[in-house]
């Protein structure tokens, strides 16, 4: 950003008394994690899904902030020379300094919408119009009402237009973003399904958007859209009318052809010569939406961040690495041939451990090791083969991990409950199969309160990887204790026998006031205390200041079951037996029984806190839940070899499956090795190769599986999906006999985890 508030100005804005001070506000954040040089900048304390930004005025005030706006009151005694603009609602705060801003330019100012497509359409608009003007863009898909807000203050002096992309999910969404970005010209994508669940008809959603476009001079509208073709400010956008010009596409796609033609529409009206399109248009990459984060070589954690060097976008994901480093070494490959010195001077204020220029994506690397890696690069430099080469080497199945899925999906289960309710992130077994080290992180970093696990050396994992949240270990074995004590993990308890020797192993290391969890038994006959032991507990728990009591849970044993009367037995049994506790107990104690199903079909026993787990991944059992939920995993494979079998022939071990005809077998590096069921074999399970099921044939091995590829005209290194959005977890669970669960947990931990983040 390139902001330049006085606190006269934040006052006038706002609506605020701030003190008179020279001090000028050059930027504004929300995240401690990504604040560096603090002085300048303006802190909101937004209140999100997960985290409470007043909580964070210290680590802010620690980093140098010394101006806040807030919406509680701030006893201003702890923070010497800090300025407190209180406000009745931050976000509003944030829209009104953004609308404010936004009304000081007399700029164009494109508003982008719909249901898909906004983020391409912006990108490739902005390098077309990149030729003869100097843009500035929504950063990556920042579309929300924060985002637009933060996109808005990115606007400056020296720029001549603003691409800002717009996004809605409910009805009433509109009218604040459109009242804040106020466009002189508009795109509208397309109309679709997303979010349709939402407005009252479609009728509804379109209204939302067109309101977006009310202030606008003209609109471009692709044909597949019902607008009002009598509207003269209504531009129809049809690709017949650009056949020539998308013949330099580098993409065949109709999709790509859709986007590139409202880009195309929208540059010859702001008056870029064909000649310039023509020579931009073969140069459109494939955008990078998301930043890639995958496990590199040396035990690094590379982010592939390759799509371009503004001094914008490096600052923003020098903010990124900054927030998932966790007190890892830093490290920044920077792909550039000309002058550096403005990039330079942004690397020195994020204070990397080091950082590299390099002229091309081949040149000779020094060695790291043990660093969280970002590279960045002009697209011509092609910094994404470089990345390629830091790729810790695996075999070519892989796993996506979409951790912006996952962040929805936590964000629509914590709309079932209360503001107040804690959230506990499951993460054993790796996280569901996911990579608990990353998993971890990204919890922490969103803002979970818990994070439990299923064995203690998991949690060790986790310390180890940075996490500092609280974690549970709910099956904690005796031998386990010393790691508990060492790691600061915290057991749960189910017996008074495993209880004694907790105590025997806290008194030996001279520990008070340990945190334990007591499991009971309510219904599921698995661990737990039984109603009759609980006198035996509180003897012990009223006489040993060794521990102190977090929380009192237990499990459902038929949440998925909307309706049933085994819930409220069990829940009937949890309230009496944990009430005898607390009653007995000095101080408060949570409670918790809701796991994923609990929280999506029994949100009323949400206590104190929820467990979620396999809803953070997309699944759930009910289909009205489940299109709220994006799946967030995704399994891919590539063809090792392809070969012709004729008619009468057999496949694999055993000879399994004979040819019925003469047909095409591709072979691809993906068995139940890797978590790819024997069960699966002889035409019960599929892949998708080129958008076409592909049947199984003969039986699957452990390191590789045979596919019926037919008449397909696939060739060797093609993609191969196994799940994704042709064939769903609950489809390959089916397949599999199994449940979802059981999927994920099973894929092995050789296959290559890659976590991407919109």
């Amino acid at each position: 950003m390139k902001l330049a508030f006085s606190y006269k100005d934040l006052s006038e804005q706002l609506q605020v008394s701030l003190p008179e001070s020279d001090r000028v506000i050059r930027s504004v954040s929300f995240d401690t994690r990504r604040i560096v040089g603090g002085e300048d900048v303006l802190f909101f304390a937004l209140k999100g899904e997960f985290r409470d930004g007043h909580e964070f005025i210290q680590a802010a005030y620690d980093k140098g902030v010394r101006t806040f706006v807030v919406s509680e009151k701030i006893d201003d005694s702890k923070f010497e020379g800090a300025a407190f603009a209180q406000v009745e609602d931050t976000l509003k705060g944030l829209q009104s300094l953004a609308k404010k801003h936004r009304q000081q330019f007399s700029i164009p100012v494109v508003g982008i919408t719909g249901s898909a497509g906004k983020t391409i359409v912006k990108e490739w608009l902005g390098q077309l119009l990149e030729e003869h003007y100097r843009v500035v863009r929504s950063p990556k898909s920042y579309n929300s009402q924060l985002g637009v807000a933060l996109s808005l203050l990115e606007i400056h002096e020296d720029c001549d237009l603003a691409l800002i992309e717009v996004g809605i999910s409910s009805a009433g969404d509109m009218e604040t973003l459109a009242d804040m970005v106020q466009p002189t010209h508009g795109i509208f994508t397309s109309l679709g399904s997303a979010h349709a669940q939402n407005f009252e008809s479609r009728d509804a959603q379109m209204a939302e958007k067109l309101r977006l476009f009310e202030t606008c001079k003209k609109v471009f509208v692709h044909h597949s859209i019902p607008v009002d073709t009598n509207d003269p400010k209504m531009k129809i956008v049809h690709e017949k009318s650009y056949t020539t010009l998308l013949q330099l596409l580098p993409f065949e796609d109709e999709i790509s052809r859709h986007n590139a033609a409202l880009a195309i529409a929208a540059s010859r009206h702001f008056e870029l010569e064909d000649l310039v399109i023509e020579r931009v248009l073969p140069k459109l990459d494939r955008v990078a939406l998301r930043l890639e984060t995958f496990d590199g070589i040396n035990n690094c954690l590379i982010i592939n961040d390759t799509y371009n060097l503004d001094t914008d976008a490096l600052r923003s994901s020098l903010e990124y690495q900054l927030s998932v480093a966790q007190g890892r070494n830093r490290t920044v490959i920077i792909g550039i041939e000309e002058n550096h010195d403005e990039i330079k001077k942004i690397l020195e204020d994020f204070e990397p451990i080091d950082f590299h220029f390099i002229s091309d994506a081949d040149d000779p690397l020094p060695e790291f090791s043990n660093s969280v890696v970002l590279i960045k690069g002009r697209r011509e430099m092609r910094m994404e083969q470089l990345a390629m080469r830091l790729r810790e080497r695996k075999h070519q199945t892989y796993v996506e991990v979409n951790l912006s899925a996952i962040r929805n999906n936590l964000t629509y289960c914590k709309s079932k409950l209360a503001p107040q309710t804690k959230v506990l992130a499951m993460v054993k077994a790796s996280s569901y199969g996911s990579g608990i080290d990353e998993m971890g992180v990204y919890l922490e970093r969103i803002g979970v309160n818990y994070l439990g696990v299923a064995y203690a050396d998991e949690g060790v994992q986790l310390r180890k990887a940075g996490v500092q949240l609280p974690i549970l270990v709910m099956n904690t074995e005796e031998g386990a204790f010393e790691d508990c004590v060492a790691y600061d993990l915290e057991p749960c308890i189910y017996s008074t026998q495993q209880l004694n020797a907790l105590i025997l192993q806290l008194i030996y290391e001279g520990k008070t006031n340990y945190p334990i969890h007591i499991t009971l038994e309510t219904g599921m006959n698995r661990l737990g205390f039984e109603s009759d032991s609980i006198p035996e507990l509180l003897r012990m728990l009223q006489t040993q200041p060794e521990v102190r009591v977090k929380s009192i849970y237990s499990h459902l044993a038929t949440a998925d079951e909307i309706g049933s009367a085994f819930v409220k037995e069990q829940v009937v049994h949890f309230e009496r037996d944990s009430q005898e506790i607390m009653k007995h107990l000095p101080y408060k104690v949570d409670r918790h029984i809701a796991n994923s199903e609990g929280v999506l079909h029994y949100p009323e026993y949400q206590f104190d806190m929820v467990r979620i787990g396999i809803a953070m991944y997309g699944y759930t059992s009910e289909k009205e839940d489940q299109q709220h939920l994006q799946e967030a995993v995704r399994w891919f494979s590539a063809i090792s070899q392809i070969r012709a079998v004729a008619s009468g022939t057999s496949i694999g071990y055993g000879r399994a499956s004979i040819a019925e005809r003469s047909t095409r077998i591709a072979v691809i590096p993906v068995g139940y090795g890797d978590g790819f069921r024997r069960s699966l074999s002889q035409g019960k399970g599929s892949v998708v190769i080129q958008g076409q099921r592909c049947p199984v044939i003969g039986n699957v091995c452990m390191d590789m599986t045979m596919i019926d590829i037919g008449d397909l005209t696939a060739e060797v290194g093609d993609s191969v999906e196994i799940i994704g959005d042709s064939i769903s977890l609950a489809e390959i669970a089916d397949q599999m006999d199994t449940i979802p669960y059981e999927v994920l947990t099973g894929i092995s931990r050789r296959v290559q985890r890659l976590y991407v983040e919109d």
